[in-house]
């Protein structure tokens, strides 16, 4: 993309574009970290919540947040296509960040501090209504963001170059190396901004952190590559399974060479290859068959609600297959989620002092998985992957199913090592006659946490990327960011998880004189170790789930066409496996 065209003109997109696309996520991820990240200890000191009913707020938030890109992806991929949804959904994440900026300034939309040993008085339902609104916002321009913003870069890209479709991996991984170092501001000056300085300001530089990237995104308009919308996908999925529906009665045929194909028809939802017929789930397939209902006219479209080429039909294949993956993916998120709410909790009581004069923020813990990440995700790239390439002769080291099978055993542990680190929490709070004050300062130092934050981080980088690359590389090309979408999807489903977990968790371990597992009144009171073990369960038997779906996964086939001069015919078929 680099190159000249015929006239001198440089054709769009290419590397040259990833500065405005860098900048606008490194000043994005910057709002939305520094938005949330510390949002426990807000909403539990300012606005004077429950431990649990913010715990639960956070994550349902961090669940619609994760939700609202399908409605992102439709209208991105049906629409106005990538730009201009991104630049939109910025808009309204910025009307959000406004809106709770002014709610930490302003006095009257919040509740009075606390004076004393006197009871805190909750934040009334008009207080509470301005979080909410400003949280749906956020959700809502989260929602055009997210499943863009990763597709939109690795659009940057021509998959049909072959000088350049090597390049597209390559963009991930620099892509969350960018979106890591960003986070790990947002975690250290921001959250020390939010508590030494002020919520006004902790919020306040995160809203000018979003302004500045959405003028730097548009600034950058004239070098994007920007691929147009080819209409709904979502239209596409159900007009297959309705034309399926109403020929089941048909059989099947007896060859796939007679199900029905239209190279034309499909030209602009298969520019980097079309999909070809597979064995899996056949009652699709008769979405495809031709009969004389179907009236059939040269240089005339089909009723798509009563017949659909292959290559449609294999999208919705497609998506099925990738479906078991998906899920295996919402466990990891659920177990991750800890690290924003319980964790940061369990820092709050310990020793924070680095000096006499200075100690880590609690909110800022979080800092020591971002670092590992970001070192994981550097070793990974230049070591890892030319070693591995070496023993298993892939571009790409190892596929992104392994990958992704590292990361779900490395969670296991995280989750394993924080239940053994409350516990000896714990023990030393007992012994220090700390164990019934609800805000004890326990003699532990908060690095005994730093394991499990590690590991967490460690795991991200295996497993977040792996599920990325996955998406991006098995979903049909024209719904990129549908697939992205989906990512974002399980996260959304893995935070609400969480919620119903923390719930059921919460209700069931009720016991009498007020003891349970997670305690608002005194969380060293509680079991918290046996929740996180629980979490580590329940990720076991999840792990044998993914490896059974892993091993059964069967990677798109699509059609190789001739490179050398330029036609249309097929020279083979390949495992789509590329990025």
């Amino acid at each position: 993309m680099e190159e000249k065209g015929n006239h001198g003109r440089r054709k769009k997109g290419g590397w040259v574009t990833m500065p405005f696309i860098f900048a606008n996520e490194i000043c994005e991820k910057l709002a939305v970290v520094g938005f949330s990240t510390n949002m426990i200890n807000y909403l539990t000191t300012q606005l004077h919540m429950p431990v649990t009913k913010a715990a639960n707020t956070l994550t349902n938030f961090g669940g619609t947040s994760s939700l609202t890109p399908l409605l992102g992806a439709f209208i991105s991929d049906a629409f106005i296509g990538r730009f201009w949804t991104i630049t939109v959904a910025s808009i309204v994440y910025q009307i959000g960040m406004i809106s709770l900026t002014l709610s930490a300034v302003l006095p009257q939309l919040r509740p009075p501090p606390c004076k004393g040993d006197q009871v805190c008085r909750e934040a009334d339902a008009g207080q509470e209504a301005i979080l909410y609104i400003s949280l749906l916002l956020g959700a809502l321009g989260s929602g055009g963001i997210r499943p863009c913003v990763v597709a939109f870069g690795a659009d940057q890209f021509d998959e049909t170059d072959p000088k350049q479709n090597t390049k597209t991996w390559t963009f991930f991984n620099w892509y969350y190396f960018v979106m890591g170092a960003s986070i790990l501001v947002a975690v250290t000056v921001l959250v020390y901004i939010q508590d030494n300085v002020g919520w006004g300001w902790g919020l306040g530089v995160p809203t000018i952190a979003m302004l500045i990237s959405v003028i730097t995104f548009i600034i950058g308009y004239p070098l994007y590559r920007n691929l147009d919308p080819v209409g709904s996908p979502f239209t596409r999925l159900v007009q297959v399974i309705v034309a399926a529906y109403k020929k089941r009665k048909l059989p099947m045929v007896y060859d796939p060479k007679l199900l029905y194909q239209n190279d034309e028809l499909d030209a602009s939802i298969s520019l980097a290859g079309k999909l070809v017929h597979t064995k899996h789930i056949k009652f699709l397939d008769k979405a495809a068959i031709v009969t004389e209902e179907d009236n059939l006219k040269s240089g005339q479209a089909p009723n798509f609600w009563r017949l659909n080429t292959v290559h449609r039909v294999e999208e919705l294949k497609s998506l099925i297959r990738m479906g078991p993956i998906w899920a295996a993916g919402i466990l990891l998120i659920t177990a991750y989620a800890q690290q924003s709410t319980f964790s940061i909790l369990q820092a709050k009581t310990m020793n924070r002092h680095i000096t006499k004069s200075f100690q880590i923020p609690a909110g800022s813990m979080t800092v020591f998985a971002y670092v590992t990440m970001l070192t994981t995700i550097a070793f990974y790239d230049r070591l890892f992957i030319p070693l591995a390439r070496k023993l298993t002769g892939l571009d790409r080291g190892i596929t992104f199913l392994h990958r992704m099978g590292i990361g779900f055993v490395i969670s296991i542990l995280a989750t394993l090592v924080a239940g053994f680190v409350e516990v000896k929490r714990k023990n030393v709070a007992l012994a220090h006659g700390l164990i019934d004050q609800p805000h004890p300062a326990i003699p532990i130092s908060v690095f005994w946490l730093v394991p499990q934050y590690c590991l967490h981080g460690i795991a991200e980088a295996f497993m977040s990327i792996g599920h990325l690359e996955f998406f991006y590389d098995q979903a049909p090309e024209s719904m990129r960011s549908t697939a992205m979408a989906l990512f974002w999807l399980a996260i959304s489903f893995g935070n609400y998880v969480s919620s119903l977990l923390v719930s059921v968790v919460h209700k069931f371990s009720a016991g009498p004189n007020g003891s349970n597992w997670l305690r608002n009144d005194n969380l060293t009171k509680g079991k918290l170790e046996y929740f996180y073990w629980l979490l580590t369960l329940l990720q076991v038997v999840n792990l044998i789930y993914y490896l059974y779906c892993a091993k059964i996964y069967t990677y798109k086939p699509v059609q190789v066409h001739g490179k050398e001069s330029g036609t249309s015919e097929e020279d083979g078929v390949e495992l789509a496996n590329r990025v």
